[in-house]
């Protein structure tokens, strides 16, 4: 049984040319090398697995290469560039950081670099994971560093850039490698799988290369997953089952529930996926990437942010013609807003689902809502003065932009006995006038009502009010209760409460004024609110004082007093 190689090993790139998606990169060293301008020190830094290493290597058997090609590549035919192929060069030392970190090391490694080499003309040493060196390896390494032997050479390679000495980075030439794009990934892909006479599909090699997040080395192991499940044909059925990635079928069907407003056929999808033990997050999140696909697919200037196959865009650019941008602006947004607010869930499913039932608000593209702005409300203008249907004298007319005229309001009758008639109070009502006297845009012809009443009617609706209201709001039917309204000029109502907040009770306070100008047959009623004067406030009565009253109101409590032969403590 031969031994297996993994592919990130066995297509690892020998040369610049087959180094992936860092063509900048190669172009600069291989023109360093052709002019003879190669750096004492190099710093490769980059995410994990786009090629830092792998670039360090081939710099190092390039620069010893005893026959370079014109394309300035190692020839590997010469003495250096067999010993390097076999592992077996003295030349070229790679030192771990990660495990080799200390002073000790480092100390090692600068008593190898004083000794010339035997074969080649430089002396490499390239220092894998270098941010893992102690502060006291740095300080070691530091004068080597910053003069070393003519044929001495340095490659320092880090993910971690920001954790190296200020004093590091200055001596040396710091190449930055950029995550390789989904197309490069994909493309390499489909090199390793024709090499080893795979049957691949390009949508599944597509996706492989997106959950790479631009590693081709992690890129390539997930191939080899693959491969060790579905065996010599390699689909995009086999790869979503493998890596528990949710089908972007189901956002397409998603999609077209949405536009067709069919909230039930989205509660089953939506079921369908939880069954099949995809997690509601990972659901809305790829939604939310759905969205944005859709979104940056309609425009040509930002088609090329899609990273997808061809088949896979045409589907996208077809679902795309049918949503509007408002559209996709506001799935987005909620999208966007359950997301962030899925872990505080209690009720994750319910979460989602709701935020599903949102969408359909804007998923109609068939039906046209009408969009309501004030500014697109035409005013309703009435010209004709109507004089009111009163029997007092005519009343004025005023013009405003408030609510419509109302009813007549009914009369006041006189108390007959005790036998007062109380009407019910509804702050819904009042909050229904409230809100139509916003609503109302359109200018109105208010007449303005200014029926005469006395002190008696006042305090007739005054006591109507606060017997009817106890039931809605206690504690402010008793407090307007307590002291008895007084009628001043221009109809205006002075009431007394012991605080200001009382007065300040805009809902309550509305209830009252609306009740008293329907009751009182005059819409011009303001109502003014006062502080009882100092001498106008009930003191506190002691304990001896309550005893007394209650004795007075009460009188067997002394006899119980005396029977008890009680002493009492004030």
């Amino acid at each position: 049984m031969e031994n297996f190689i993994v592919s990130a090993r066995k297509y690892r790139p020998s040369t610049f040319q087959q180094v992936v998606g860092q063509h900048s990169i190669t172009s600069t060293l291989q023109n360093a090398i052709k002019n003879n301008q190669v750096a004492q020190a190099f710093l490769f830094t980059g995410p994990r697995g786009v090629g830092k290493t792998t670039c360090a290597r081939i710099l190092a058997k390039t620069i010893n290469c005893e026959n370079l090609t014109s394309a300035i590549e190692p020839c590997d035919k010469c003495e250096s560039c067999t010993s390097f192929n076999q592992s077996a060069s003295f030349n070229i030392h790679e030192l771990d950081a990660a495990s080799n970190n200390s002073v000790e090391d480092i100390r090692t490694l600068v008593d190898q670099v004083r000794i010339p080499p035997q074969v080649g003309a430089y002396k490499v040493y390239i220092i894998d994971e270098v941010h893992m060196l102690s502060q006291a390896a740095f300080n070691a390494f530091l004068k080597t560093l910053e003069e070393p032997p003519a044929y001495a050479k340095f490659i320092l390679a880090t993910t971690e850039k920001h954790k190296i000495l200020p004093t590091i980075l200055s001596r040396c030439q710091i190449f930055d490698f950029r995550r390789i794009s989904v197309e490069d990934i994909a493309d390499y892909l489909k090199f390793v799988a024709k090499s080893e006479g795979i049957e691949a599909e390009e949508e599944a090699m597509h996706i492989i290369a997106q959950k790479s997040d631009g590693a081709l080395r992690d890129a390539l192991s997930t191939f080899d997953q693959i491969v060790s499940y579905s065996g010599d044909t390699l689909t995009y059925r086999n790869v979503i089952e493998n890596l528990n990635i949710l089908d972007y079928e189901y956002y397409f069907r998603i999609t077209d529930a949405l536009l067709s407003d069919d909230v039930s056929q989205l509660l089953l999808i939506f079921n369908e996926i939880v069954e099949n033990g995809f997690d509601g997050q990972h659901f809305i999140t790829g939604l939310n990437e759905h969205f944005r696909n859709l979104l940056v697919i309609k425009d040509q200037a930002t088609i090329e942010l899609f990273l997808a196959s061809k088949s896979l865009k045409e589907k996208y650019s077809e679902q795309a013609e049918l949503c509007e941008v408002d559209l996709l602006y506001n799935a987005l947004e909620i999208c966007n807003k359950y997301d962030l607010s899925y872990k505080t869930s209690n009720n994750k499913r319910l979460h989602v689902e709701i935020a599903l039932i949102q969408l359909t608000q804007f998923g109609n593209v068939s039906i046209e809502r009408p969009v309501i702005s004030k500014k697109t409300i035409k005013k309703e203008i009435v010209t004709e003065e109507k004089k009111p249907e009163y029997s007092k004298p005519a009343a004025q007319v005023k013009k405003t932009t408030t609510v419509k005229p109302a009813a007549k309001p009914a009369r006041i009758k006189p108390e007959e006995g005790n036998n007062r008639k109380i009407k019910n109070i509804s702050i819904k009502d009042s909050l229904e006038a409230l809100r139509n006297k916003k609503e109302e845009t359109g200018e109105r012809i208010v007449p303005v009502i200014k029926t005469e009443f006395s002190q008696e009617q006042l305090l007739d609706v005054w006591h109507s009010f606060t017997d009817s209201y106890k039931s809605k709001s206690p504690s402010f039917a008793n407090a307007i209760a307590k002291y008895e309204p007084k009628q001043k000029a221009n109809f205006t109502i002075e009431y007394k409460v012991d605080h200001i907040l009382i007065a300040k009770d805009v809902l309550n306070v509305t209830a009252l004024l609306e009740f008293l100008k329907k009751e009182l047959n005059n819409n011009q009623i303001t109502l003014k609110p006062v502080l009882p004067e100092k001498t106008e406030k009930k003191v506190a009565y002691t304990d001896r004082e309550k005893f007394e009253e209650m004795a007075k109101k009460y009188p067997g409590i002394l006899k119980l007093k005396e029977q008890l032969n009680l002493e009492l403590e004030f």
